[in-house]
């Protein structure tokens, strides 16, 4: 697998949006080995103001401009998932790194095409589940895997979100409730977080049902789902999203139950989990988060680019969440 020369990781991004305000671009400077060098972005105003504020030097309204930047040596394409296949195609044949927003792509088949052009350019593909590297994430793995509470034998995810009046007066707006940009909706986009850290706690998942809905009717997308899902090593699974609930049925929990305790944790809350067993009773542990919460996974990706260490999150592994949830919607 062809990574790159250098000694130094000079990242492009294409479509600096929200997600590269906090979340992830900022930290690619704050990285050793590892500099912002140029942005792209279709709106001429906003990539200039994005470049001006975050002090980036090259600024691009055409993706081939940016990704043929011969300083441009990895790419992190920060789109809607719509565009993830094309742009990764024309990255991997330009032989760059590839480093994809979440979910991996609309569709598992196109997640295959992008995993297929990266092995044959013989570049690196990654996407940015970046929970397989926080704290308490990693914590939670590292408790299953000293057997603390015992023989996994059940997951149980229970998700429920308010309807905002945010989400009924910018519906026209809202890309991720609408499943020919985002593959599905706020399923597609929240629970493919928690999907892909079940699969980096407990394995990959091997079969999985599901029942989806529109029952509010405010945008075209699913508003709930129901599910359940048996991994490869014999434990099993079910969940609950329902995205149009009432203010006081918010709620956003995963327990991971096993045959002498339970984890459980919010999956976009703070960095707190609650470990209770017999022998210890219930204990509450807290973890600092990173200011820009992609910050630990860029440094895997840049650490694995220069052939320092080994990202968590790739294609391949990124790839099999869109084939639960595909299984979950029973597109297949």
């Amino acid at each position: 697998m062809k990574k790159i020369k250098e000694d130094e990781v000079r990242w492009g991004v294409i479509g600096v949006g929200d997600v590269c305000e906090v979340k992830s671009a900022p930290a690619m400077d704050l990285v050793p080995n590892s500099k912002l060098v140029a942005v792209m972005r279709r709106n001429e105003e906003m990539v200039k103001d994005y470049a001006r504020r975050h002090q980036v030097p090259k600024w691009y309204t055409k993706t081939e401009e940016l990704i043929n930047d011969p300083e441009v040596n990895a790419v992190y394409i920060a789109t809607p998932p719509y565009a993830h296949k094309d742009l990764a195609l024309m990255v991997a044949a330009a032989g760059k790194p590839v480093y994809v927003e979440k979910p991996m792509a609309k569709t598992y088949q196109e997640c295959q095409e992008m995993i297929k052009a990266c092995e044959q350019a013989g570049v690196p593909l990654y996407v940015a589940y970046y929970r397989r590297t926080l704290p308490h994430f990693v914590k939670v793995k590292e408790l299953i895997e000293k057997g603390v509470i015992g023989e996994i034998r059940y997951v149980n995810i229970q998700m429920n979100q308010a309807k905002t009046p945010e989400v009924v007066s910018q519906v026209k707006d809202n890309w991720r409730v609408s499943p020919d940009i985002a593959g599905g909706g706020y399923f597609y986009d929240l629970a493919s977080h928690q999907l892909d850290f079940l699969d980096f706690a407990l394995g990959p998942i091997k079969k999985a049902h599901g029942i989806k809905a529109n029952q509010a009717g405010l945008y075209p997308a699913e508003d709930i789902v129901t599910a359940s899902w048996e991994f490869g090593a014999g434990a099993l699974g079910s969940g609950s999203w329902c995205f149009t609930i009432d203010e006081i049925s918010t709620k956003d929990c995963t327990t991971i139950f096993g045959s002498k305790g339970q984890i459980s944790f919010e999956t976009f809350g703070d960095g707190k989990l609650v470990l209770e067993t017999e022998d210890e009773g219930r204990q509450v542990l807290e973890f600092d988060l990173p200011k820009h919460i992609q910050h630990k996974l860029i440094q895997a990706v840049v650490d694995d680019i220069l052939g320092k260490g080994l990202s968590p999150s790739t294609g391949v592994s990124a790839a099999r969440t869109n084939w639960v949830m595909e299984e979950i919607f029973a597109k297949r």
